[in-house]
């Protein structure tokens, strides 16, 4: 497994924790917005900040379709 893809999912843990769902739930509304190759994508930014950058980042995704930053 990728160094990207297992930080994919360490993400889709955490955020799915930090919202209080499910991964399964999360990752359907992402695939729902068309943000996850969106998220999957931007590793070199994510793993380098704190996840709730990160998170930050995932919302404005979520909201608008467009980042955060």
């Amino acid at each position: 497994m990728s160094d990207e893809m297992e930080f994919f999912i360490f993400l889709l843990e955490q955020y799915s924790y930090f919202k209080h769902r499910s991964a399964k739930d999360v990752l359907q509304d992402w695939d729902d917005h068309s943000i996850t190759e969106k998220i999957y994508s931007n590793y070199w930014y994510y793993h380098t900040e704190a996840l709730e950058n990160a998170f930050k980042d995932i919302d404005s995704l979520m909201a608008t379709g467009e980042h955060a930053w």
